[in-house]
């Protein structure tokens, strides 16, 4: 799949932009976004957005039409087949992940709608359980477009900040910053990790990393990696190429 995307992409602007649409519509569509390594193929998509192959504005708006597309559809097909989805094997093995989607679509429709589209394993089964639940149109559609504005942009910025790294002219300080970049970009990831199993510590029950990571642990762990992240990116905004690196940033979104 992945080389059928780059050979797409290889060809014009229109192919890459279809090849954005087409990963979005599947990361997005009801279980196949379950099996589809989309995050890892939006970031490659964003690189080529860092690195000037492909508009940032035109890649942001085939992902929100791609969005949008597979949401919709994924809507109608619980909706259309609630009672077959149901029965089916895959959703009796799936049916833990399945009740707590459920539940929190009944507690909070609208916010589960938004931050379900944020999060791997929920993205393709918020809008189909919410299509089974008869959930009104009204709740369904406003936190979805909204989500489908912003998801594009966030899943790309990995691959964006990389791709734009890649054009840093190479000179001896280019080395250490861009490790110095990754450094940071990981510490962030972490940190903001770290910091959600820390809240929902306290609201879900254990899965498999409490017992690495329970919450007496995650408390001190927490501080500690803010700190790190805080340190590293005062680092990074005073090295000498970040001016450089910036003006990058600033011609992608400027093209």
């Amino acid at each position: 799949m992945q080389a059928l995307l780059e050979h797409f992409i290889t060809q014009s602007v229109v192919y890459s932009l279809i090849a954005v649409a087409l990963v979005a519509f599947l990361e997005s569509l009801a279980l196949v976004g379950l099996i589809l390594p989309g995050t890892i193929m939006m970031s490659a998509l964003g690189a080529l957005i860092g690195s000037g192959e492909v508009n940032f504005w035109q890649a942001w708006l085939a992902g929100i039409i791609g969005c949008l597309l597979g949401d919709w559809i994924s809507f109608w097909i619980g909706w259309r087949f609630k009672k077959p989805l149901h029965r089916w094997s895959f959703m009796q093995k799936n049916k833990a992940l399945l009740d707590k989607t459920e539940h929190a679509l009944h507690q909070h429709s609208m916010i589960t709608v938004l931050i379900g589209r944020f999060v791997g394993p929920t993205r393709p089964l918020v809008p189909m359980v919410a299509g089974m639940l008869d959930l009104p149109v009204s709740k369904f559609i406003v936190p979805n477009i909204i989500g489908c504005l912003l998801w594009p942009p966030v899943y790309f910025l990995p691959g964006i900040l990389a791709g734009a790294a890649i054009d840093i002219p190479a000179d001896a300080q280019s080395g250490s910053f861009k490790w110095l970049l990754l450094l940071a970009a990981v510490l962030v990831w972490l940190t903001a990790w770290f910091g959600w199993r820390l809240w929902r510590s306290g609201k879900s029950g254990a899965d498999r990393l409490t017992r690495y990571l329970p919450r007496a642990r995650l408390l001190w762990l927490m501080p500690v990696m803010s700190i790190g992240t805080v340190v590293s990116l005062y680092v990074l905004f005073r090295h000498p190429l970040m001016p450089v690196y910036l003006g990058i940033l600033g011609k992608v979104v400027s093209r």
